[in-house]
């Protein structure tokens, strides 16, 4: 879990800098990344 919160702040601070590069297409992989971080956060906190 702890592994996947880091990975998952990870790829937040690569989003924003991409964002502030403009570098859309990047952009969007790391919100994807950042999503699926996110839900298996999710799914192991429910188990």
């Amino acid at each position: 879990m702890l592994e996947l919160t880091k990975k998952y702040e990870v790829a937040k601070a690569q989003s924003i800098e991409f964002m502030r590069k403009g570098n859309i297409s990047a952009y969007f992989d790391a919100l994807l990344e950042m999503n699926r971080y996110k839900r298996l956060i999710v799914s192991i906190a429910a188990n």
